[in-house]
């Protein structure tokens, strides 16, 4: 997903689609929380459920200038709430996926919370 995100926006796109899941429909709210994205809605394609999400861009540029996966397959990385990543200083936010639910870095140190490290945006 993030990957169709970044393409996305390299191309200047309004829209983009990927398939439906719970743990994207919880990075998506954190998305839209955070007002990196516009909105998302899910739709039907040919039985299966995915979510068209609406790019968000201010003056032309886009909201979004990196968002990089952190946590992979072969590689989980793992973070308490001492030592949560700051990104760009604090204007960037990291996706955690925490006990409480998906968050972000804000909101897990709120909390009192850590978990894992899905994706860094900035």
């Amino acid at each position: 997903m993030l990957t169709r995100i970044r393409n996305a926006l390299l191309r200047g796109k309004s829209i983009c689609s990927t398939p439906a899941s719970n743990l994207r429909r919880r990075v998506l709210d954190v998305l839209q929380s955070e007002g990196y994205i516009r909105g998302y809605s899910e739709v039907e394609k040919d039985g299966f459920k995915t979510f068209e999400i609406e790019l968000k861009y201010f003056e032309g540029d886009p909201v979004i200038r990196e968002i990089r996966r952190v946590s992979k397959p072969g590689r989980r990385v793992y973070s308490s709430v001492k030592s949560l990543p700051q990104i760009r200083n604090g204007l960037g936010i990291a996706i955690l996926s925490t006990p409480k639910g998906v968050m972000s870095d804000h909101s897990a140190r709120e909390n009192n919370v850590g978990g894992e490290v899905l994706c860094q945006v900035s």
